[in-house]
């Protein structure tokens, strides 16, 4: 997937691309070219105390300077676009391949590994596209060169390359062979340090509460030390290499001037050419460490590359069907029929033997003890999560056989965990409803019961919400959760215990309002509080993944004991009659 995303891109900037091969070719020849005309200069312009000639070769060079200096300048603007554009499509790309996991894959990745890839992973591909194009290609076209033209200068001398070559490569392989594992390590511990991170901006009041502030800072410090032992593993292989290659550069310098002078003592070669000869040496040493440092950034951008292909490579559970169907009426009927879903090598089911009917105009209620699979069930519905066996249909026609906007677009999803986005208050009410009016607006805030404390913001519709809602208290995030799902006017509501943060009161005083506002519209709700749902319709009861009950409040008192123990463990007998 990842190769296939470059090469289409490669293809689409493939006159930039060709430019910039361009203009590294002609900046190549001129870098050959400058030691070249040098070397006339000392020999036919210096020695002879030709001034005309000197002038004239004088002007080339600086010409030909300027000519590199030219083409660098657009090589590294051409080259950063490239580069950066790429960037930009592969987090796109991502972004998008995240977009349509379902719940399985991103409890695969994980939110901090799926965070670092989009950004840390992308820059390392970026950086290495945005070197290749400028390094990686000069490299070896300034190296081979250099060494053709070292050859043509003195072939005596060109023995040197013989030594020092063998001796860097040497060097490279033993340095590859150390870090490349390491880089692949690194990216694993800055997934790590981003998880504990984010638990602990998350969780800071839970830290707070139980005086944990001391425990978290040593956690931190435990990832971040092992984050930095590795880094230094790396830094210090840089800091041998580094000198080491110098060392070699120098040596390999003073052995071209020491043998190069007894050439130029005894005739074998002028002046202009020794000098013309250190510069091609120095010309394939610097291409070699180039060659050195993109081997480097190599590896540790195959790593990159390979977690962001896992992730564009990634099939999600949850496929558009290629031939969707669309019910002849749109009422909002769902319909289970012996659904079973269980988790991949699992050898229990979470849900099995799942039959029962939401109408339209009913509050249909699921309740169970905690890890009885409610959840679960509400999750299916949308197709977060795909059944395992069995079928759930939408209108008459099963869900897998419609098209995943079509069915969300017909419901209206109040999460367990009330979650509202960085904006105003409009923009999240809007969320399901662009077209939405102000009036449409302040109805379904009424009926959420939020209007009395967004009428009390000086912005009102416009006052600002910081990023998942912190700015207002749990139970005004599920009021407003509850009213973004009224603007969209959707045919079925499902609501995953979005009642728990509600006083009695307003719980109430809601669940009377939704009633008469909905009144045509399939209501799925799920509630630990009993007293929410005891005018409902029908009740689901849920024990183990299966249904042991089904019926109204006082059927389910008469026939179903798991049912009677939830009621008692919150109603008085009386209350519960």
């Amino acid at each position: 997937m990842l190769v296939r995303i470059l090469k289409s891109y490669l293809n689409i900037y493939r006159r930039n691309i060709f430019l910039v091969l361009s203009l590294l070719l002609i900046q190549s020849i001129a870098n050959l070219y400058l030691p070249n005309l040098n070397a006339d200069l000392i020999n036919n312009g210096v020695a002879k105390g030709d001034v005309g000639y000197i002038w004239k070769v004088g002007a080339i060079m600086l010409g030909a300077s300027a000519l590199i200096m030219a083409a660098s300048i657009w090589i590294a603007y051409l080259a950063s676009r490239i580069a950066m554009s790429f960037g930009r499509d592969l987090r796109r790309g991502v972004f998008v391949a995240v977009e349509g996991f379902s719940a399985r894959e991103l409890n695969k990745f994980g939110a901090p590994s799926l965070i670092t890839r989009n950004t840390n992973d992308v820059q390392q591909v970026q950086m290495v596209l945005f070197m290749g194009l400028t390094m990686m290609v000069a490299a070896p076209i300034t190296g081979v060169g250099a060494v053709i033209m070292a050859l043509r200068t003195n072939v005596k001398l060109s023995g040197l390359l013989l030594v020092v070559v063998p001796i860097m490569a040497l060097m490279i392989y033993l340095l590859l062979r150390r870090i490349v594992p390491l880089f692949r390590v690194m990216q694993i511990k800055i997934d790590r340090i981003n998880l504990v991170l984010r638990e602990q901006i998350s969780g800071i009041r839970v830290i707070r509460a139980f005086v944990k502030t001391k425990f978290e800072e040593e956690r931190f410090e435990e990832v971040s030390t092992d984050l930095m032992k590795t880094s230094l593993s790396v830094t210090r292989t840089f800091a041998i290499m580094f000198p080491a290659l110098n060392l070699i550069l120098n040596l390999s310098s003073v052995a071209v001037i020491w043998f190069g002078a007894k050439l130029v003592d005894n005739g074998s070669m002028p002046i202009g050419n020794l000098t013309a000869f250190l510069a091609y040496i120095m010309q394939i040493l610097g291409s070699v460490m180039m060659a050195v440092m993109m081997s480097l950034m190599i590896p540790r951008a195959a790593a990159s590359a390979e977690r962001i292909a896992e992730v564009l490579d990634t099939e999600s559970s949850v496929v558009d069907t290629l031939n969707p169907k669309v019910p002849a009426i749109r009422t909002g009927l769902i319909e289970f029929k012996n659904v079973e879903f269980r988790y991949p090598g699992a050898e229990q089911p979470v849900l099995s033997e799942i039959t029962f009917t939401a109408k339209p105009g009913e509050l249909t209620a699921i309740v169970g003890s905690t890890g009885s699979g409610k959840s679960t069930l509400i999750n299916l519905i949308p197709r977060f999560i795909d059944v395992t066996d069995g079928s759930i249909e939408l209108d008459g026609i099963d869900l897998r056989d419609q098209s995943l906007e079509g069915v969300w677009s017909d419901i209206g999803l109040v999460p367990q965990r009330a979650f509202l986005f960085g904006g105003t208050i409009a923009d999240n009410l809007r969320y399901g409803d662009k077209d939405a009016t102000d009036e449409e607006l302040w109805q379904a805030l009424e009926t959420a019961q939020a209007k009395d404390f967004v009428e009390e913001l000086p912005e009102k519709l416009e006052a600002r919400v910081a990023q998942g809602g912190t700015n207002f208290s749990g139970g005004q995030r599920q009021r407003l959760s509850i009213a973004r799902a009224i603007a969209r006017k959707p045919l079925v509501y499902l609501l995953d215990d979005s009642f728990s943060a509600l006083d009695y009161t307003t719980d109430a005083k809601l669940r009377a309002a939704l009633e008469s506002e909905i009144s045509k519209s399939t209501m799925i709700v799920v509630a630990q509080r009993i007293s929410t749902i005891l005018n409902a319709d029908q009740i689901i009861v849920l024990d183990y993944g299966k249904i042991v009950g089904i019926g109204t409040h006082h059927e389910l008192m008469k026939s179903c004991p798991t049912y009677k123990e939830i009621v008692l463990s919150q109603l008085s007998p009386d209350e519960a009659a």
